[in-house]
């Protein structure tokens, strides 16, 4: 075995950062490989998984969609010792590439559960193109909201959309387009996503700029939560 995977961690840090456009097209899987590669090249005294091929202990909190941008983000990271947060975010700035914005760390205890585990929901900033016309829309989201319910299929799986819905506002209308913002859940066996969202109001995904403005934290987490 490795014998950085038998040391065990000492210090869990959050931190928090952006993922902006120049990784816009970057996927969850590759962002997970992008953090690892970026704390190797910080220096950190990272903490590695056991097994045949260990890799340095981390958790993003939430996947986001291909072709958002984020300013809300969240991971988890373990080291071998405790050093203090401002070192860390200078570490990893210093090492991060283009597209990956650290904004701030804070210790969380190594007990704390999985950080995913406490995601309770994700907010969004949508804007919409020049052109659209937000008295239509500001009509369709009231129906939307007004809905009992409104059934969709995810990888051919039935699902209720509306319940991932929390909140859903027309935020701005002016001739160079229209800011939509929402909060969709997140719980166990469903998530709320705004590509859904803006189809079910009849808008195509494609034409949008989604950003997550944030990643909402259940408060059992005192020791590790953050406003985000």
């Amino acid at each position: 075995m490795n014998a950085e995977a038998s040391a065990s961690p000492l210090a869990r840090f959050r931190i928090a950062f952006s993922k902006l456009e120049a990784m816009r097209f970057t996927g969850n899987l590759d962002l997970h490989r992008t953090w690892e590669r970026l704390l190797r090249r910080a220096g950190l005294p990272l903490a590695y998984s056991e097994g045949f091929r260990p890799h340095p202990r981390i958790s993003l909190a939430s996947a986001l969609s291909l072709g958002c941008t984020s300013r809300g983000e969240l991971i988890d990271v373990w080291l071998e010792r405790a050093i203090e947060p401002s070192e860390v975010v200078a570490a990893l700035r210093r090492a991060a590439p283009p597209g990956l914005d650290i904004a701030e760390a804070w210790p969380v205890d190594l007990s704390s559960p999985a950080l995913p585990t406490l995601v309770s929901a994700s907010e969004y900033a949508v804007d919409l193109p020049e052109g659209t016309d937000g008295a239509a829309l500001q009509a369709r989201v009231d129906r939307l909201l007004a809905a009992a319910s409104l059934p969709r299929e995810r990888r051919g799986k039935a699902y209720d959309l509306r319940p991932l819905i929390e909140s859903l506002e027309v935020d701005r209308t002016d001739p160079a387009g229209v800011l939509l913002r929402m909060r969709l859940a997140a719980r166990e066996g469903a998530t709320g996503r705004p590509e859904e969202v803006l189809q079910t109001l009849g808008l195509e995904p494609a034409w949008a700029r989604i950003q997550r403005t944030g990643i909402l934290l259940q408060q059992r987490a005192a020791s590790g939560s953050r406003a985000s």
